[in-house]
């Protein structure tokens, strides 16, 4: 049953000649994923057909290269820059037909931003000598850095385009808009934006030519108006064509503005072409990078400057960014913009806009906006998501095989919540044993820190709650109780232990570890809980407990904004994953915190877009950040270090929180295996890998199973 609540979002909708089945685009991506000589494979036609039997609208295939390997970005670039790729590229096309779906193609040019060309030492084309991407090279750890392309670029051959270096990336941008047009493909997509050749031309910051193709934005606008000409003289004026741009420069003084994009926009519809794309970028020296621009962190955060630009012109106007269905059907019913293009969604589940069509918003799985499918691309992997394992690997065949045996899970986490629900999908009978009184593990907390992992954790109680899954909560899994089930297999998914590390002064009662801290938030009890906190702290949590109100994690958001028993200076010890995202939260709360770690660079476990936008917001915040810190100590009212500089360094404490020492924990795995029982671990019981480790591994024991 269709939903009518987002009418507007999977109504029809038009881009020149060509009609959409619904107003839903996959964003154009570069994703790492064509063969190592730019052709189309296996892996990127499964990966597109995935997407368009998903229901989407349109496909935009993303960052394809008109000149490559010049003018590259990624070591599996698609290219279309000679005839022998027209192959590739129609069987990608045929495959997105197939399932009623239109596919485009993005013509691309990296031009600052090719590092191919600085990797490969090839002159790197530019409008004027720009700036270094130091921001990017900085925000990795050293093992990311040794395996990004920013580890291995030695010196950059920058030159500067002569007129007749211009003429020759028109015709490349031409010749391949034409090849496109010959493989099937059904619309063309020009990338003005995000830094590359045509947006370093439109930006005043990078062009600062004195020709006529620099000074004015007339000017500046010139190059990209002589490829829209030179695609029409080709294609012709009924094939669909349109440019993203960007609808301003973030972190970058100087560089274009919302007044700059309206009129370049304007420029653009004057010019032949048939909708416009708006999307942002920012400057390459530091800030939040992606996640403050083209794939922001804040909601919609793109959608205003959309409104803008759609104001100011009549051809359809895409927009993206963070835009949920609900945000994105609004937009289009107030005339915010014509189509929504979603990247990360679609990624997280290929098939949401035909379980938004059919009524069915709580089966989609979620995107958790943490920024594993873009992060890979700066280790020069092929994007992945975190919350779906299987994207990216479509072209791999699975295993159909009808399950028949009797599997109990261990541990209602995520890892033990998603193995439940694939084994059970597969026909197999399974029970979940969950020591606590409610499924989500540590994940209850994490979603408390960072809300949208609620979101993940809601999607999976449902699907368990859905399930044929026999769920017993408040359950040890005794050998006992394991003999009187008679499981043909057992899923150990108990989760990390957490020990407290040998830090001087840990034994003090205002130190916290982070279980401790999770329970008394969520309202756990321990003794070691009872030793460090009041009976009245103890009973308010507690019977926050008893009442289900900490089970409403958005009731406890609120409420943690009005009263915490914590003080008002707080110091934690650990700057990875947890102490990162624990200090967010507490700062959010009115903290002054400090974040002290031996380790030399903070964020080890997040992402690396993630990481870039924590880091800068705990900084903005005024957090003190000390990575490389000695001789930790804890005091009765401050923790003592020496920090990276050498420097002595006493920082005032109401509480210490300890937010590390998570290490895997196979000891119940291997005491059920001596018991023999066929036993399989999953998790971070087999070494600390978050919620990507823990569906991706949920995915590989399910399978595994189902096969044997």
């Amino acid at each position: 049953m269709a939903s009518k609540t987002l009418s507007r979002l999977l109504s029809p909708g038009r881009i020149g000649t060509m009609t959409l089945r619904n107003r839903i685009v996959v964003t154009a991506m570069g994703v790492n994923m064509a063969e190592e000589d730019g052709s189309c494979g296996d892996r990127l036609r499964a990966y597109h057909e995935a997407q368009a039997r998903g229901g989407a609208g349109m496909i935009i295939m993303g960052a394809s290269g008109v000149s490559w390997p010049v003018g590259g970005v990624q070591i599996r670039q698609i290219a279309v820059s000679e005839e022998r790729f027209i192959p590739g590229i129609a069987a990608v096309a045929d495959a997105v037909h197939r399932h009623g779906c239109k596919l485009a193609i993005q013509l691309h040019m990296g031009g600052p931003n090719s590092v191919s060309d600085m990797l490969a030492g090839r002159p790197v084309y530019v409008p004027s000598i720009p700036e270094l991407l130091s921001g990017y090279a900085a925000a990795l750890l050293p093992e990311e850095l040794a395996s990004s392309a920013f580890g291995n670029i030695s010196a950059v051959d920058f030159n500067v385009m002569t007129p007749a270096d211009i003429q020759r990336f028109v015709a490349d941008f031409a010749n391949a808009a034409d090849r496109a047009r010959r493989a099937g493909v059904d619309g063309i997509e020009i990338h003005a934006g995000h830094g590359y050749l045509l947006s370093a031309f439109l930006s005043p910051k990078t062009n600062q030519r004195t020709d006529e193709y620099g000074g004015s934005l007339e000017n500046r606008a010139r190059l990209l108006l002589e490829v829209i000409a030179a695609i029409r003289d080709r294609v012709g004026g009924d094939y669909p064509v349109w440019v993203k741009l960007d609808s301003r420069e973030i972190d970058k003084p100087g560089g274009i503005t919302i007044e700059d994009a309206v009129q370049a926009a304007i420029l653009a519809e004057r010019a032949g072409v048939d909708a416009i794309t708006v999307s942002a970028y920012h400057g390459a020296s530091g800030g939040k990078l992606d996640a403050g621009s083209h794939t922001p962190n804040v909601p919609a955060q793109n959608l205003p400057y959309a409104a803008q630009i759609k104001a100011a012109v009549k051809v359809p106007v895409i927009a993206s960014g963070k835009i949920e269905p609900t945000v994105g059907d609004e937009a289009i019913a107030s005339g915010k913009a014509d189509f929504i293009s979603m990247g990360r969604k679609i990624l997280a589940d290929p098939c949401l806009p035909q379980k938004l069509s059919e009524g069915r918003q709580g089966d989609i799985l979620p995107c958790i906006y943490c920024y594993t499918c873009i992060s890979a691309i700066f280790t020069q992997d092929a994007t992945r998501c975190a919350v779906n394992p299987e994207t990216g690997f479509e072209y791999l065949a699975r295993s159909t095989a009808v399950g028949d045996k009797r599997i109990v899970v261990i541990g209602g986490g995520p890892a033990g919540m998603e193995t439940a629900r694939r084994l059970d999908r597969d026909g197999h009978t399974v029970i979940l044993l969950e020591k606590e009184k409610r499924l989500g593990g540590t994940l209850n907390f994490a979603a408390l820190a960072y809300e949208d992992n609620e979101r993940l954790l809601t999607w999976l109680k449902r699907q368990i709650e859905v399930s044929n899954v026999d769920v017993r909560l408040d359950t040890e899994a005794t050998p006992e109780l394991l003999h009187s089930l008679g499981p043909d297999r057992v899923v150990v998914a108990t989760g990390a232990v957490r020990s407290m590390p040998s830090i001087p002064g840990n034994h003090l009662p205002h130190v916290f570890s982070g279980d401790d801290l999770r329970q008394l938030i969520l309202g756990g009890d321990s003794d070691e809980l009872k030793s460090k906190t009041g009976y009245v702290t103890r009973l308010a949590s507690r019977l926050g407990a008893l009442s289900g109100a900490t089970a409403n994690l958005d009731l406890v958001r609120k409420a943690t904004r009005q009263w915490m028993p914590l003080g008002s200076d707080i110091v934690i010890i650990g700057g990875e994953l947890v102490g990162l995202e624990l200090a967010e939260f507490l700062m959010e709360r009115g903290r002054r915190v400090t974040v002290v770690d031996e380790a030399p660079k903070f964020g080890a476990g997040l992402t690396i877009l993630r990481r870039v936008w924590v880091l800068d917001e705990l900084t903005q915040h005024g957090a003190a950040l000390h990575p490389g810190a000695t001789g930790i100590t804890i005091g009765k009212g401050s923790v003592r270090f020496t920090d990276s500089g050498g420097r002595a360094v006493e920082a005032r404490a109401d509480h210490v929180i300890v937010a590390k020492g998570a290490s895997g924990d196979l000891g119940l795995a291997d005491q059920l295996r001596g018991q023999g029982f066929v036993v399989d671990v999953v998790g971070d019981c087999t070494g600390v890998g978050y919620i990507e480790g823990a569906m991706r591994g949920a995915a590989t024991v399910a399978a595994a199973i189902s096969a044997a």
